[in-house]
C-alpha cells in the first residue's frame, strides 16, 4: 500500500469516522428538515415528505418494529416497489437496531423460502397481493417469522400473523408517544461495524448470496462520492431499479440522506420511466446499460425517422461536435478553443434541445454501472454532449471502488480507484481490491467467504481486466464466462454481445462457443424499436414472433451481425446466428432483475437452438 493511499484512506475513514445511518439521518433532519426528501404516487398527484418527516416517521416504525418483538440485530425481509414506505420500512428497521433485507420482487417461492429462512426473518414487509402470493406458499415454513405486514390494506388477509401498513403505522406512533426512550436507546445501541443492510445476490450463477453491508463502508463510500464531485447536494432523483439492487440501494436511500437529495419513485419502470424522466428532469440519473442501450435505440428510431435531410444533418453535425468535444475533455486532454466554441454552439440550438426532449437537459452527472457500458453507447451519448461516468463494484464492495468523475474520465473505462482503495490485476488477469469498501463477507458462508476475500485482504471479483498507466480500470468479461473454444482461444462474449446490440434492432445477444470450433449467436428483437423500424419500412408491425421472421427484419439483422464481425478478430466472429421469436426479460428469467444476462438459463432453455446451429 502506497503511502498516498494510506493518507487518503487515514483523512475519509476520519471523515466518517464513529458515524452511523442514523447519525447521518438526524444530522440531515437537523441540517434541511423543511427540504423536500421523498415524492411518491398512486395515480394522483405527487405527495411529498420533507426530511424532518422521513427521521419522524423512520423512528415512529421503529417503534412499531420495537413492539412486534424485533430484537438488535435481527432482519426484516422488504419486498416492495419503490415507494416511500419501502425506504421509511428500511429506515424504521435500522433505527430499532434491525437489519433490512430487501428482496427481489421477481424470486420464486423456492428463492423466497431459501433467502427468509437463510437470513432467519421475523418480520416480513409485503407491498401487496402479488408480494403475498409468492409468500404465502412458504410462511408455515419459517417458524422464527413473527408477524407479515402488508402495505395495501385491501390485500391484508385476517389472521394474527397479519397487520396492514395503516395499522403498523398507528401502533409504532403510538409506542414512540409513550415509551421515546425505547427508541433513543435502540438507536444509540447502532455502532458503525453493525449491518446496515443485508443484500443478497442476483443469482447469475447459483444460489444467492447474503452480502454483510456495514454502516462504516456506506459511510465511507458517501464520503469518497461526494468529495469527487461524483454524488452532489439536493439533486433530484428518479427512483426505478429495484432496492436490492446495491446502486440503486446508495442513490436512493443512502445518498439521499447523505446529500438531502429529493427522490421521485417511479413504480411502474418499463412503462412509466420515460414519462417520469420527462416531468421530473433529474439532475442526477443512473442508468444500467440496458436502460441506456434503450434510451438510445429510441431516440435513434426517432432520428431516423426525421425527414427533413436538412434537419438530420444538423443533428448529425451537432452530435460530432458533441462526441470531439467529451473526447477532448478525458483525463490527460485538452480542449482546443475553437472546439470549445463550436461545441458551444451546438450545445445551443441541438444537443440540450435533445437531452431535453428526453428529461436529461438539467442532469449535471449521468452514471452507469452493473456492466461496462458498451463503447458505441458511451460514444452515442457522448455526441449529445453528455458524460456517462461509467463505476464499477459490486455488492461485496458497497458498490462502486472505482468510478469515472466529472473532472477526471476515459470513456470505454469504469475509472480509477476511489481514494483509501487498492486495486490489482491478479497474473490470471483477475481484478482484486482492498480496503474499507469490502464486505466482511456472506452470511452463514465461511468457505465462500475465503473464497471471497483472501489471506492478505485482498477481495477476488471474479472479473477479468486490465489498468492503464493512469490507473484507469477496463473490464473485460466475468472470469467464468470466458469462451474458450475446441482450439483453445479465450474469448470474451460481452466484447460481442456489445457489438450485435449497437444496432437498434437488436434488443438482446448472447455468444457461444465454450469448447466448440465457432463462436455462434442468439439475437432477439428490441420491443420498442422494431414495431416502429417495421412500420417505418411498411412492414406490418405485429407480432414480435411475425417480426423475427420477416425477410426483411432477418436481413436487417444479418447486416447487423456482418457489420460487428468487421470490428471483431477472425477466432470472435459470429458464424451462425438464430433471431428468436420473443424478448427476454426478468419475468421469463433469461435476465436479473437489473437486466443482466443469465447466461446458464439461456444455456439451458435454448440448447437444441444453439446445437443446431453447429450442424452445417
Amino acid at each position: 500500500m502506497t503511502d498516498e493511499v494510506l493518507r487518503q484512506r487515514a483523512a475519509l475513514e476520519k471523515a466518517a469516522e464513529g458515524r452511523t445511518l442514523c447519525d447521518q439521518l438526524l444530522a440531515t433532519a437537523d441540517a434541511f428538515g423543511d427540504r423536500p426528501a421523498y415524492s411518491d404516487r398512486d395515480g394522483g398527484p405527487w405527495q411529498t415528505i420533507t426530511w424532518r418527516q422521513t427521521r419522524e416517521q423512520a423512528l415512529q416504525l421503529a417503534a412499531g418494529f420495537a413492539a412486534l418483538g424485533l430484537q438488535p440485530g435481527e432482519r426484516v425481509a422488504l419486498m416492495m416497489a419503490n415507494r416511500v414506505e419501502h425506504v421509511l420500512a428500511d429506515l424504521g428497521a435500522m433505527h430499532a437496531g434491525g437489519v433490512p433485507v430487501t428482496v427481489y420482487a421477481t424470486l420464486a417461492a423456492d428463492q423466497i423460502r431459501y433467502v427468509a429462512a437463510d437470513c432467519d426473518a421475523r418480520i416480513v414487509v409485503l407491498d401487496g397481493a402479488g408480494e403475498l402470493a409468492r409468500w404465502q406458499p412458504v410462511l408455515a415454513g419459517l417458524p422464527g417469522l413473527k408477524r407479515v405486514i402488508v402495505r395495501d390494506a385491501a390485500a391484508c388477509p385476517a389472521g394474527d400473523l397479519y397487520l396492514s401498513w395503516q395499522d403498523f403505522a398507528a401502533m409504532g406512533a403510538a409506542r414512540l408517544a409513550a415509551a421515546p426512550d425505547e427508541v433513543a436507546g435502540r438507536v444509540a445501541g447502532v455502532r458503525p461495524a453493525d449491518p446496515a443492510t443485508l443484500l443478497y445476490t442476483s443469482g447469475t450463477t447459483g444460489t444467492p448470496k447474503g452480502v454483510v453491508i456495514t454502516h462504516a463502508s456506506i459511510l465511507y463510500e458517501l464520503v469518497t462520492a461526494t468529495e469527487s464531485g461524483s454524488s452532489r447536494p439536493h439533486v433530484r432523483w428518479v427512483s426505478y431499479l429495484p432496492l436490492a439492487h446495491i446502486a440503486e440501494r446508495m442513490f436512493t436511500l443512502y445518498l439521499a440522506v447523505y446529500n438531502a437529495g429529493h427522490t421521485y419513485f417511479c413504480h411502474n419502470p418499463a412503462t412509466e420511466l420515460v414519462a417520469c424522466i420527462g416531468e421530473v428532469k433529474p439532475t442526477a440519473f443512473f442508468g444500467v446499460p440496458r436502460v441506456w442501450e434503450k434510451i438510445q435505440a429510441g431516440l435513434q428510431a426517432l432520428l431516423t425517422a426525421e425527414q427533413d435531410e436538412g434537419r438530420r444533418a444538423a443533428v448529425a453535425a451537432a452530435m460530432d461536435t458533441g462526441l470531439r468535444y467529451v473526447q477532448s475533455c478525458q483525463y490527460g486532454r485538452r480542449t482546443p478553443d475553437g472546439l470549445a466554441a463550436e461545441f458551444g454552439a451546438a450545445e445551443e440550438t441541438v444537443l440540450r434541445p435533445i437531452r431535453s426532449l428526453l428529461g436529461l437537459g438539467d442532469a449535471e452527472v449521468v452514471v452507469s454501472a452493473a456492466a461496462p457500458l458498451p463503447p458505441d453507447v458511451g460514444d452515442f451519448f457522448a455526441g449529445l454532449g453528455m458524460r456517462i461516468l461509467d463505476v464499477y463494484g459490486m455488492t461485496e464492495t458497497t458498490g462502486a471502488f472505482t468510478t469515472n468523475t466529472p473532472d477526471a474520465f476515459k470513456l470505454g473505462t469504469v475509472g480509477q480507484a476511489v481514494p483509501g482503495m487498492e486495486v490489482r490485476v491478479a497474473d490470471d488477469g483477475e481484478i482484486l481490491v482492498r480496503g474499507p469498501l469490502n464486505s466482511p463477507g456472506y452470511l452463514n458462508l465461511p468457505e465462500m467467504t475465503a473464497d471471497l476475500i483472501d489471506s492478505d485482504g485482498w477481495l477476488h471479483t471474479g472479473d477479468i481486466g486490465s489498468l492503464d498507466g493512469d490507473g484507469f480500470l477496463s473490464v473485460v468479461d466475468r472470469k467464468k464466462e470466458l469462451i474458450i473454444t475446441s482450439g483453445g482461444e479465450n474469448i470474451s462474449p460481452a466484447a460481442i454481445e456489445n457489438l450485435l446490440v449497437s444496432h437498434p434492432l437488436v434488443g438482446q445477444a448472447l455468444a457461444f462457443g465454450d469448447q466448440r470450433p465457432y463462436v455462434v449467436a442468439l439475437l432477439t428483437l428490441d420491443g420498442d424499436v422494431a414495431p416502429a423500424w417495421a412500420r417505418a419500412h411498411g412492414i406490418d408491425a405485429g407480432a414480435m414472433a411475425a417480426l423475427a421472421d420477416d425477410p426483411a427484419v432477418l436481413a436487417a439483422v444479418g447486416e447487423a451481425v456482418a457489420a460487428a464481425n468487421t470490428r471483431l478478430a477472425r477466432v470472435q466472429q459470429v458464424k451462425a446466428w438464430r433471431l428468436l421469436p420473443v424478448e427476454w426479460t426478468a419475468e421469463s428469467e433469461e435476465l436479473t432483475p437489473t437486466l443482466k444476462l443469465k447466461r446458464r438459463v439461456v444455456h439451458a432453455k435454448y440448447a437444441d437452438v444453439i446445437d443446431a446451429l453447429y450442424v452445417r
